[in-house]
């Protein structure tokens, strides 16, 4: 799985459509009421901060009733529309440090709920102030963009920006986890739209899809129109709140057998397959179009939704699989080279040196071999280095862990084996792309769903016990 970086163009559109709807909440809220626009530079300096600031105690105060609390929210979502980078982190502060829960509120709260406990009346009572006590004023006032148009999207696009603004502002992960949970509700899969994506779609959504794209780059409009031929599907979530933005989308190729090589797969030259008689649906790119909606899970209901969907409408469809990336890969064997050479063997150390030279550090032969311009057109380098990868490449899936959650070190293994795939097959220089070099040494991976196995998979992976995998990887080692 990849986050996408979104173009200029697009972001640009989105949030123009932004604006406009919200103008016009705070038009029709001015016109019945006689309020005053709130006009703020975009930097925030600290007299329009604390003008803001007012506008929000306002919006939570319940004055005016609801339609007011929107149009106060409008005002204010159009106002961090207008801020440049400095005016957002001067707003997301404010957010962080004036509206979260009150300590002593909660610290009150907790001590009913301990001193009740005998009392099932009364603790019931205190469990719900409790409750209450871990709902900040700052949800309130975010929960208030629900009601508008375009509210939600502007609710995921500056969560984006928060995320973008986390590494140099960590005060800021409160109000993150916060915007977090409250998406995680309002996008929860029994919500989402699953929607076939056609050559016959708006022209607006069709390059979305380029721009989203985070895997296999879209090159051109002609490349698209192969990737949604006859013998491809298209498949993505929709949310009835954003319903012509993607939220996340998936790629098939529906062939004979399962497919090693990417290139091959997307060649805009090779023939038409006919759907009817393939036997096999490949996976081979999925992409996450809102980077706002990071860690709120959906991914593994869309691959369950389009098995099911694709067993329905070809039922001549028996294997389902993968062609993925491996996209930690080089970067996890630069990092273990440079603290120890005990990845590889006497042998293929001699082997490695006999073709990088005797002068090469035992740390850089791997890398001083990969960093070749155009190594994988060399027969004798390939002939070396095929066998070293994909040994390495087999362990580094199977047993590279991370310490903290137990979990595949490579993020898109433990996406699909966490929904109850197992590494089938390892293939050699699948990727010729400038990404797929750097990232892996060309190398990708086949992830097998065996619906027979689905449940059985999950339970092991998850458990800890063993990554599932094929023999054929298994004899990699």
């Amino acid at each position: 799985m990849s986050d996408t970086t979104v173009s200029p163009g697009i972001l640009g559109r989105t949030r123009g459509l932004l604006k406009r709807a919200l103008r016009d909440v705070v038009d029709g809220a001015t016109s019945l009421t006689n309020r005053s626009d709130l006009n703020v530079s975009p930097d925030l300096p600290d007299d329009d901060l604390a003008r803001l600031q007012q506008r929000i105690d306002a919006s939570l105060s319940g004055r005016g009733g609801e339609a007011s609390a929107r149009a106060n929210a409008a005002e204010l979502g159009r106002c961090y529309l207008d801020f440049n980078d400095e005016g957002r982190v001067r707003f997301l502060r404010l957010l962080t440090d004036e509206y979260g829960i009150e300590p002593s509120h909660l610290n009150e709260a907790m001590d009913a709920v301990r001193e009740n406990a005998d009392d099932p009346r009364a603790y019931s009572r205190a469990i719900e102030k409790l409750r209450e006590g871990l709902f900040s004023p700052r949800m309130t006032l975010l929960r208030q963009f629900n009601g508008l148009k375009y509210g939600i999207k502007f609710l995921v696009d500056m969560r984006a920006d928060l995320r973008g603004l986390l590494r140099d502002n960590p005060e800021l992960a409160p109000l993150d986890a916060e915007l977090k949970y409250l998406l995680s509700g309002w996008f929860d899969a029994g919500f989402l739209e699953l929607r076939q994506i056609t050559w016959n779609a708006p022209a607006d959504l069709l390059e979305k899809l380029i721009e989203y794209e985070a895997v296999h780059e879209i090159q051109s409009w002609a490349d698209l129109k192969n990737r949604l031929d006859s013998d491809r599907r298209f498949y993505a979530f929709f949310h009835p709140s954003m319903h012509d933005e993607p939220l996340i989308f998936v790629e098939v190729a529906l062939v004979n057998g399962i497919a090693g090589n990417v290139q091959e797969l997307l060649d805009e030259n090779a023939p038409i397959q006919d759907a009817e008689k393939a036997d096999t649906a490949i996976f081979y790119s999925i992409s996450n179009a809102q980077p706002g909606l990071s860690g709120v899970s959906f991914g593994d209901f869309l691959i369950k939704r389009v098995v099911e969907h694709l067993s329905h409408e070809l039922p001549n469809i028996k294997t389902f699989a993968t062609l993925s990336p491996v996209p930690g890969f080089r970067r996890w064997l630069d990092g273990r080279l440079n603290e120890s050479t005990e990845l590889l063997n006497h042998e293929q150390e001699a082997a490695l040196r006999a073709i990088a030279g005797e002068t090469t550090d035992d740390s850089q032969l791997l890398p001083a071999l990969l960093d070749r311009k155009h190594w994988d057109q060399n027969e004798e380098i390939v002939d070396v280095l095929k066998p070293v990868l994909e040994h390495l490449v087999a362990g580094y899936l199977l047993y590279q862990r991370r310490e903290s959650t137990g979990t595949a070190f490579d993020s898109v293994a433990h996406f699909h084996l966490s929904n109850g795939a197992q590494v089938e097959r390892i293939n050699w220089l699948a990727d010729r792309s400038d990404r797929g070099m750097t990232q892996s040494a060309g190398m990708m991976v086949n992830y097998l769903y065996d619906k027979a196995k689905i449940d059985t998979n999950h339970e092991a992976y998850v458990t800890g016990s063993e990554i599932p995998a094929s023999s054929g990887v298994r004899n990699l080692l």
